[in-house]
């Protein structure tokens, strides 16, 4: 239910992340690198709009949408760990694997989101956020698979700057590291000492997240530079041999 709830903040946001997924997609860049980056753009926007509907709508109407809210967040940390496997210096297998079983056990969260209908006991929106009554025992495995998903995008993504020798690479990785570490202690921060924000991770999460979405087009930015670079040393060495 709506407690004087205001959506600008997170219409806002969802404007800049969605124009942000469409600028990512549209350019030039490595296309793993570029859909994967501009769908954790999309979703974070998502997260944003279902939001805004529901803390401004009729809770007795919208009563699915605080769970479809939790099972769109529910990929992100999946695909970040896509994204880093993607620009890990070392083309290993297994971080891929991993990857695509984050995926597959988000799956099997999503579905059992959808059916549980008390999933969400409650939800009330506070001003620029949401906060969520969740008692069920899946909410605890939700908890265990979303934070072991942002410990990994954050030691990985560490672990591959100090390793990688490319230097275009370990920029790349960097935006991920800087960019996770950007929200996630933000938000931690947020609900440790503000007590009004208890039970309302998720959302801060998601609006700290803009500041990943600002990396995440640096990251972009970055890579279609090296793009343009390599185009022109081609050109240079095509005048050179002509």
């Amino acid at each position: 239910m709506p407690e004087g709830y205001d959506p600008t903040l997170a219409l806002v946001t969802a404007a800049i992340e969605v124009g942000a997924a469409v600028w990512t997609l549209r350019g030039p860049g490595r296309k793993p690198i570029l859909y994967t980056t501009g769908s954790i753009l999309f979703f974070l926007a998502a997260y944003q709009i279902i939001e805004a509907i529901f803390c401004t709508g009729n809770p007795a109407t919208l009563g699915f949408l605080p769970r479809l809210a939790f099972m769109v967040v529910a990929w992100l940390p999946p695909m970040g760990l896509l994204l880093v496997a993607h620009l890990y210096p070392t083309r290993t297998r297994t971080l891929f694997w991993y990857a695509y079983g984050m995926f597959l056990a988000c799956l099997g969260l999503v579905t059992g989101i959808a059916m549980d209908g008390t999933f969400v006991s409650a939800s009330v929106c506070l001003v620029v956020f949401a906060r969520y009554t969740t008692l069920t025992p899946l909410y605890q495995s939700y908890g265990i698979f979303y934070q072991a998903g942002l410990i990994s995008m954050l030691l990985l993504s560490a672990y591959g700057t100090t390793i990688c020798q490319d230097e275009h690479r370990r920029l790349l990785l960097g935006q991920v590291l800087l960019g996770s570490i950007a929200f996630i202690v933000p938000s931690l921060f947020t609900v440790a000492v503000i007590p009004v924000a208890d039970n309302a991770l998720p959302s801060i999460m998601c609006h700290f997240a803009l500041l990943l979405a600002l990396f995440l087009i640096r990251l972009v930015v970055l890579e279609r530079r090296a793009v343009a670079e390599g185009s022109g040393q081609m050109t240079e060495r095509a005048r050179g041999m002509a």
